[in-house]
């Protein structure tokens, strides 16, 4: 077990402010076919140098365009191509919930009807206190369930709260459901590409 000085003293100086502000991650599977999905050298460079996250300046892609040596519409043009292709998934801020107070993580786990669970998948997403929500498959007969939703609450008490919240949501929908609850964190990265 990571105790909580251990942890912190394990993140970079960003996790420990709380937000990895802006995190561009590369898309893990195979490029997709296409003359706009070619990656060249200076789609790697821009990639290499925002994969750990944007300068917390407040013109980033200006920063990001005077370490490469080209201009920040360039920069901006390059990572849209790329979004828009689907070399990089997407470009967004990552909170560490543990940092900000939120030291009550749970995966809520859901059986639901497959035939509803897009439908009711959107709905949960929606709700301000998921961080994600996805669908997975079912592994029977020990794991019914279909459905998972991160809930992030600053105690056990306000996590179970919320998940009754989805759970008068989902009504006759949910078949049952059980909570996860996270033991430590774990540093997450997606995709590194090398220099």
């Amino acid at each position: 077990m990571i105790n909580g000085r251990q942890q912190r003293n394990a993140l970079s100086p960003r996790e420990r402010a709380g937000v990895r502000e802006n995190l561009i991650s590369p898309h893990p599977g195979l490029l997709p076919e296409g003359e706009g999905n070619k990656l060249d050298a200076t789609d790697r460079r821009i990639i290499v140098a925002t994969q750990e996250g944007l300068p917390r300046v407040s013109r980033p892609y200006h920063a990001i365009a005077e370490q490469l040596g080209i201009s920040a519409e360039e920069v901006m043009a390059r990572l849209q191509r790329m979004l828009d292709s689907g070399v990089i998934r997407r470009i967004g801020a990552v909170p560490n919930h543990y940092l900000l107070g939120y030291k009550a993580n749970g995966m809520s786990v859901w059986n639901v009807p497959d035939e509803r669970i897009r439908e009711l998948g959107q709905k949960i997403g929606e709700l301000d206190f998921v961080s994600h929500c996805y669908h997975r498959p079912r592994h029977l007969p020990g794991w019914p369930y279909n459905l998972f939703a991160m809930v992030h609450g600053r105690d056990r008490p306000e996590v179970e709260v919320k998940v009754a919240q989805i759970a008068a949501l989902l009504g006759e929908s949910d078949r049952g459901h059980t909570v996860l609850y996270s033991t430590r964190i774990l540093k997450k990265t997606g995709l590194r590409l090398g220099a």
